[in-house]
């Protein structure tokens, strides 16, 4: 099968595959605040994200390119992300390294909105001139780097060496040109592959817990002898959150991604130290079944749902939900001991 066939047919998956209801975000509960003393229009959205200062902290996150048919779907991506002043990554360009045919498929996202902030996207197996290709495509503001070991495990056709990893990385961030996002693909992080990411001089990681868009269980789709056993691997966007709590690296910016449904999702997120909340399968439903107007108000939805959390927990910046109190399930409470998270990191 073709790159470009396997772009569209992850598409489909992607919408067809049911993502979790119930997460992770469900056993994180904020204290409330019945005396909140401020003004619902005084909240602000505003954060900041390394050297980019965002209007919004959702970003629409890697998802698609290199199919003809994804095409459409860049382009209305980038509408929303213009018209909402979102940060946007693209979908893995690596199809375009191999078929300049595609590359428009991916620079569609600048055309629809040259003045945004837009990341490129490749894997940890590309050089440092296929690096540079992929941002000048796009005249991209940084680069998503993805690790997805486990999903090419499953992946029929996928890789099974992955040698030299970390040294890309560390060749990508020293040599790219644009600040490096190491991103996971939804299988988590712990704190020692953030470790391991700074000390080749990493600043800014998307932790891409499970939750959201199960890619083991899309690859799993596409085989005849499925893996199911390995669709619940890795680390929850909660946990990984958590890991990240305890490392405390106040040099390290936070993308929170995997299973972010709404506004209360992206302020618990923050609450744990992330500075966005990247999503991505929803998006990739809206513009696939709704017009652009109800995708905008989509959007204006959950920025309300934002505004209404940081009111009600009398926080007028997003900053100042990491001081707001809050409690986790006895589950979750249980993994975090055995991680050695204690109360005093969170």
């Amino acid at each position: 099968m073709s790159r470009s066939s396997r772009k569209w047919e992850h598409v489909q998956h992607a919408l067809a595959t049911k993502r979790e209801k119930s997460s992770h975000f469900d056993e994180m509960i904020f204290l409330p605040n019945s005396l909140p003393n401020i003004y619902y229009g005084n909240s602000s959205l505003a954060t900041r994200l390394a050297c980019w200062e965002l209007s919004s902290p959702i970003m629409i996150n890697a998802m698609t390119g290199g199919s003809v048919e994804t095409q459409e779907i860049n382009q209305k991506l980038a509408i929303v992300a213009k018209e909402k002043g979102l940060a946007m990554a693209v979908g893995s360009q690596m199809a375009a390294m191999r078929d300049k045919e595609v590359e428009a498929t991916y620079s569609i996202v600048r055309r629809e909105n040259p003045a945004g902030i837009i990341f490129a996207n490749l894997g940890a197996e590309a050089s440092v001139e296929q690096a540079k290709r992929a941002v000048a495509m796009i005249e991209a503001n940084g680069l998503q780097i993805h690790l997805n070991v486990m999903q090419e495990l499953i992946m029929p056709e996928g890789d099974r060496d992955f040698t030299g990893y970390l040294q890309n990385v560390e060749r990508m961030v020293k040599e790219a040109g644009v600040p490096i996002i190491v991103k996971e693909v939804g299988f988590g992080m712990s704190r020692e592959t953030y470790q391991r990411l700074v000390d080749v001089g990493v600043r800014i990681i998307d932790v891409g817990g499970h939750g959201g868009t199960n890619f083991a269980e899309i690859e799993n789709k596409r085989r005849d002898d499925p893996l199911h056993m390995f669709e619940t691997w890795g680390l929850s966007t909660v946990q990984s959150l958590l890991e990240a709590g305890a490392w405390k690296r106040p040099d390290v910016d936070f993308v929170a991604s995997g299973g972010i449904r709404h506004g209360l999702d992206v302020c618990k997120a923050i609450a744990l130290g992330a500075s966005a909340a990247g999503m991505a399968g929803t998006f990739l439903e809206l513009v696939q079944t709704k017009a652009m107007e109800q995708c905008l108000e989509a959007v204006d939805h959950l920025h309300h749902q934002i505004r209404m959390t940081l009111t009600a927990l009398g926080c007028e910046q997003l900053s100042q939900l990491r001081a707001r109190p809050y409690t986790l399930s006895s589950e979750l409470w249980s993994w975090a001991v055995q991680r050695g998270i204690r109360q005093g990191a969170l």
